[in-house]
């Protein structure tokens, strides 16, 4: 446990980042598990919509450091691959 003041604030700081960071996370999981319903109801048009919704948000916590950049660029580039399949 933290004895001196610096360290209880820093411990308070820490908390108060690490919910915030898990609800960014959540956010950038539930976009993507959009883009996933919707490829696979078969819905290309859906499937768009949903990708063209989850992109920023994929970029803006890439950005923050949320997730890691090469992260971003995976779960971007294996999406819109489903979806160009789904098309063809």
């Amino acid at each position: 446990m933290a004895n001196s003041p610096q360290a209880k604030k820093r411990a308070r700081l820490g908390e108060k980042r690490r919910v915030h960071n898990a609800s960014l996370r959540s956010l950038v999981r539930t976009r993507i598990k959009q883009v996933i319903a919707a490829i696979s109801s078969g819905d290309a048009e859906q499937a768009k919509a949903a990708y063209a919704q989850a992109v920023p948000v994929i970029d803006r916590m890439a950005d923050k450091g949320i997730i890691h950049k090469n992260k971003a660029a995976r779960h971007k580039s294996r999406l819109n691959a489903q979806i160009k399949a789904l098309a063809a």
